[in-house]
């Protein structure tokens, strides 16, 4: 019969040789955890351009060959120290606008056209949301919009993520008819509103607060962009 001293000295070998192998494999598996970190992101990015593929070859050939990376700031200058995928949305949004690194991604399509990517978070109802959306060459039009979450309420809030809600915002304008900023707003469908067509879309029944947060999630990261929509347009 093994001794108390036996049982203890057992226990503590047996834990440490089992955290010895628990690091080797976390460490061993991390490259490829951050492969497919940098992947889910390169086809949140591809998806808010409506290139939906599930193959991982096309998607990073596609990532590789077509999308440019970029930083401004809301001057409209370009950053160059700084690397898109190094920087963090959340703590830039904490900044003065003035100071903010802006990532942007700018995706060239089958016909020469070139669209523009801002990337975005903001903060649902049950946690963090964040998306993508595209801009035309004419710096006012949306061509596609990509939206996740971590935790919103399956069949609410969580629609935000689902086809129906991120293709309404195809064709619409960021810009009022005076080159002001208006963006595109998340309301509800019943909402009385002096906005047009063209700077809404419907809010997801059963989930206002991630409706909401949606909304300003969009507004607060386009505005910041005008300032190097504008250079590029020579405005």
């Amino acid at each position: 019969m093994h001794t108390n001293r036996y049982t203890f000295i057992y226990a503590i070998v047996l834990s440490v040789i089992t955290a010895v192998l628990l690091a080797f494999a976390s460490e061993g598996l991390r490259p490829a955890q951050e492969a497919n970190i940098a992947l889910d992101k390169k086809t949140s990015i591809l998806r808010s351009v409506r290139i939906a593929s599930t193959d991982r070859k096309v998607l990073e050939q596609t990532y590789a060959e077509r999308v440019k990376e970029l930083v401004v700031n809301s001057k409209g200058e370009e950053i160059s120290d700084v690397r898109a995928s190094d920087i963090v949305l959340k703590d830039e949004l904490e900044k003065p606008v003035e100071q903010r690194r802006l990532p942007l991604y700018v995706f060239t399509g089958d016909d020469s056209k070139k669209r523009y990517i801002v990337p975005m978070s903001g903060v649902g109802l049950w946690g963090p949301i964040w998306g993508y959306v595209s801009i035309e060459e004419d710096f006012n039009t949306v061509y596609g919009a990509f939206f996740d979450h971590k935790s919103e309420t399956p069949g609410l809030g969580a629609e935000i993520a689902e086809k129906p809600f991120q293709e309404q915002f195809q064709g619409k304008k960021i810009m009022g008819s005076d080159n002001n900023f208006v963006s595109v707003h998340v309301m509800k469908k019943a909402a009385k509103s002096e906005l047009g067509p063209e700077h809404r879309v419907d809010g997801i029944s059963g989930g206002t607060i991630t409706s909401n947060g949606t909304d300003k999630m969009i507004r607060d990261w386009l505005e910041p962009y005008l300032g190097w929509f504008g250079k590029m347009k020579g405005n």
